[in-house]
C-alpha cells in the first residue's frame, strides 16, 4: 500500500541546484534510507516531504489520513512541559486511554475514574501498549517524567522527540539522524526495534551499521541524479560500484564516438540531407555526454605530523569525580607510539570527561597525567567550531595562515587546502553561518589537522559527517602515523580504525579490551549467553522444566492470569483503603462493597485456575 508519493519535485537556492525532478514512493512496511553527501539537500528533501518546506516543483501527495512523524535534527519542544506532558500531548486514542489510566492511578480515591480508565485498558487491550511504553522510556533513559523539557540536555532533548514519535505509533516515520546523541546501548536497541517492529521508515543516517541492519531499500541522491536500490547497505555498496563501472565505460565510449564524429564536423560537412542534419544534431548529445564530469572530490588529508619522541602521555594513579560520581579511580594508562585506542561506554561514565583531563580542560583529584615534550594534540571536541558573524570560510583557514606546510616540505595555499576538503572555490566565500551542520563539521575538522598534531583525539567525529566523507576520513585515519584516541558511537567506523576499546563501565571503572568493537560485542554477547545459560540450568533444577507440561495456549493463559492477578490485586488494595480511611460516603457504601466483592471473586476464579494449571506443571 502505497503511503506516500514524491513526484518530479526541485529545490535550488538561488544558482545553487540541490536537486530536480526527483520521483520516488514510499510503501507500507518500507525501511529506506536516504543517502546523499552533505550539502546536497538531504534535509530540505525531509522538510519538504513533511510540509516544512515547498519544493520549486512537483508535489508531494499523502494518502489520506495518513499519520506521518517527523524526527528532526533540533526537535521543537515546549519548554515549559514536563517529559509526560510532551509524550501525552499526542492525539493518539491508545495513547489517551494509557494517559487516563496512568492519572487514575494517581489519584486511587476516586473509583469511579479508576474503573473507568480499567476498563478502557481491557477494551483496547492496552496492556502490552503500556509495557512497550515504559520499555522505550526506560531504554531512552527518561525514566523521571516530572522533569521540565527546558532543564532537558541537548541530547535528552532529542531522546524526548524520539520517544514521543515511537510510541505516538505513526503510520509513517520520517527520521534526521536518529542515533545521534544515543549511546550504543540505546542505539543497538533502537536497530534491534526498527528491525522487528511492522513499521514504515524514511531516514538519514550514516550510521553504517545501523543502514544494514535495518533498512531494506537505500535512495541515494548523487550529483543531482536519484538512484534506487532494493537492499541493505553491502548490496547498495555492490550495487554503487558496478553502476560506476558501467558509467565510466559509457563516459569512455562517448569520449571516443566524440573524437570520431568531432573529426567530420571538421571537415565542415553541408547539411543538405536530412541524413548529415541528424548527425550534426547528435554530435552535440554525443559532445554533451563526452564532457560530463563526476564530481568525486576526495578529501586529500597529507597534512605534516610533528616528529613523535619516546615518551607519548602517561597517566598515573588518576582519580576524579564530580560529586558523588566517580569517573576514574586510580586508573593507569601509557600511551606507546601509534597507538589506536577506541573509547566506548554509556551516556554519562565519563568519556568526554577523560578526554579533556588529557587536554588539561579539567584536573584530575588526584594521581598525575605526563605529557611527553614532543606530544601536539589536536583536540577535535563535539561543540565544534566556534561561529564568529559574517566570517567567511575562507578567513578561518586563513587565521592560520596563508600557506599551509605539507609533508616533504610541500607547502598549500589555503584556498587549496579548502579545495581537498571539499569546498569549492565558490564555497570558500559563502559565510559560515550559512553551512550546513556537516560542512561545519568538515571544516572544524580541517583546523584541527591543519595544526600538525601528532596525537590526535577525536569526540564524535562522525556526527552530521556524510557517508562519502567518512569513507575518506577513515581512509586518513588508517595511514595517520601518529597516535589515535577516538570516542564514537559509529561503530562501523571504530571496527575500521581502533586497535583496542577503553570500555567505560561506569562508577569509575574502565577496562582495556583487546580488540575493535564487533569483537567486544562478540565478547560481551557470549558472556551474556554463558549467564543466561545458568540462570536457566538454575531454574529447571527448582522448576523441572515445569513450562513443558503445558500446551501453548495453556502457557499464554498462565501468564495472563499472573498479570491479571497482579492487577486484580492493586485493586483491592485501593477499595480497602477506601474502606479504611472513611473516604466512601453512606449512600456509596452499598455499590462499594459490591464492586469489592466482584474483585474478590475474580480473584478467586483466577487463583483457582491458576492452581490447575502449576498442578500440570509439577
Amino acid at each position: 500500500m502505497n503511503l506516500l508519493s514524491v513526484e518530479s519535485i526541485s529545490k535550488s537556492y538561488g544558482e545553487r541546484v540541490l536537486f530536480s525532478d526527483i520521483s520516488f514512493g514510499i510503501n507500507q512496511d518500507q525501511k529506506i534510507a536516504l543517502i546523499a553527501k552533505n550539502g546536497t539537500g538531504k534535509t530540505s528533501l525531509l522538510n519538504i516531504i513533511t510540509g516544512n518546506d515547498t519544493s520549486d516543483s512537483g508535489q508531494v501527495v499523502y494518502r489520506n489520513s495518513i499519520h506521518i512523524s517527523f524526527l528532526s535534527q533540533e526537535p521543537i519542544l515546549n519548554p515549559e512541559l514536563s517529559i509526560e506532558e510532551t509524550i501525552f500531548q499526542s492525539d493518539s486514542p491508545i495513547l489517551q486511554v494509557l494517559h487516563n489510566y496512568e492519572i487514575a492511578l494517581k489519584n486511587p480515591e476516586d473509583t469511579d475514574v479508576y474503573q473507568k480508565a480499567f476498563e478502557q485498558m481491557e477494551l483496547h487491550n492496552a496492556w502490552d501498549f503500556e509495557t512497550q511504553y515504559k520499555q522505550i522510556l526506560f531504554k531512552l533513559k527518561l525514566e523521571d517524567l516530572s522533569l521540565k523539557v527546558k532543564n532537558l540536555s541537548g541530547g535528552q532533548k532529542k531522546r524526548l522527540a524520539l520517544a514521543q514519535i515511537l510510541i505516538s505509533k505513526p503510520d509513517l516515520l520520517i527520521l534526521d539522524e536518529p542515533t545521534n546523541h544515543l549511546d550504543l546501548e540505546m542505539i543497538e536497541w533502537l536497530e534491534n526495534y526498527f528491525a522487528q517492529e511492522k513499521i514504515t521508515l524514511f531516514m538519514v543516517t550514516h550510521d553504517r551499521f545501523f543502514l544494514e541492519r535495518v533498512c531494506n531499500e537505500i535512495i541515494e541522491i548523487d550529483n543531482g541524479t536519484l538512484y534506487q536500490y532494493k537492499g541493505n547497505y553491502s548490496y547498495y555498496l555492490e550495487k554503487k560500484d558496478a553502476r560506476q563501472i558501467a558509467e565510466a565505460s559509457s563516459l569512455e565510449k562517448a569520449k571516443n564516438l566524440y573524437t570520431k564524429e568531432l573529426d567530420w564536423m571538421r571537415r565542415q560537412p553541408k547539411a543538405r540531407t536530412t541524413k548529415s542534419k541528424s548527425r550534426i544534431d547528435d554530435f552535440y548529445v554525443i559532445k554533451e555526454k563526452a564532457h560530463q564530469r563526476r564530481k568525486e572530490h576526495q578529501v586529500q588529508l597529507e597534512i605534516n605530523m610533528e616528529r613523535l619522541g619516546s615518551k607519548i602521555i602517561e597517566i598515573h594513579n588518576v582519580s576524579k569525580s564530580f560529586g558523588d560520581k566517580d569517573i576514574l579511580k586510580n586508573f593507569e594508562y601509557t600511551f606507546k607510539k601509534g597507538e589506536r585506542a577506541g573509547i566506548i561506554g554509556k551516556n554519562g561514565t565519563g568519556k568526554s570527561s577523560f578526554l579533556n583531563l588529557l587536554t588539561k580542560s579539567i584536573t584530575p583529584d588526584k594521581g598525575k597525567i605526563i605529557i611527553g615534550d614532543t606530544i601536539k594534540i589536536g583536540y577535535y571536541t563535539q561543540s565544534g567550531i566556534v561561529v564568529k558573524p559574517e566570517q567567511k570560510v575562507i578567513e578561518v583557514i586563513k587565521e592560520f595562515g596563508e600557506y599551509i606546510p605539507l609533508t616533504k616540505g610541500k607547502v598549500i595555499s589555503a584556498s587549496q587546502l579548502l579545495e581537498r576538503f571539499m569546498f569549492d572555490r565558490k564555497k570558500q566565500y559563502d559565510y559560515v553561518e550559512k553551512l550546513s551542520g556537516g560542512e561545519l563539521k568538515r571544516l572544524y575538522l580541517c583546523t584541527v589537522l591543519i595544526q600538525n598534531p601528532n596525537f590526535l583525539i577525536l569526540d564524535e567525529p562522525t556526527n552530521d559527517l556524510d557517508i562519502v566523507t567518512l569513507n575518506v576520513l577513515e581512509d586518513f585515519l588508517l595511514d595517520y602515523p601518529g597516535c589515535l584516541l577516538v570516542v564514537s558511537h559509529d561503530r562501523y567506523f571504530m571496527d575500521k580504525i581502533v586497535d583496542h576499546l577503553f570500555v567505560f563501565r561506569g562508577n569509575g571503572v574502565i577496562e582495556d579490551f583487546p580488540g575493535n568493537y564487533s569483537d567486544f560485542r562478540m565478547y560481551e554477547d557470549s558472556t551474556l549467553l554463558e549467564e543466561k545459560t545458568e540462570v536457566k540450568k538454575e531454574k529447571r533444577n527448582w522448576k523441572k522444566d515445569a513450562n513443558s507440561a503445558l500446551s501453548y495456549n495453556e502457557q499464554k493463559e498462565y501468564n495472563r492470569i499472573e498479570k491479571d492477578l497482579k492487577k486484580l490485586a492493586e485493586e483491592k488494595e485501593i477499595m480497602e483503603a477506601k474502606f479504611a480511611d472513611g473516604t466512601i460516603t453512606t449512600d456509596k457504601v452499598n455499590e462499594a462493597s459490591e464492586k469489592l466483592q466482584k474483585i474478590l471473586d475474580s480473584i478467586e476464579e483466577k487463583e483457582m485456575r491458576w492452581m490447575e494449571l502449576m498442578e500440570k506443571m509439577e
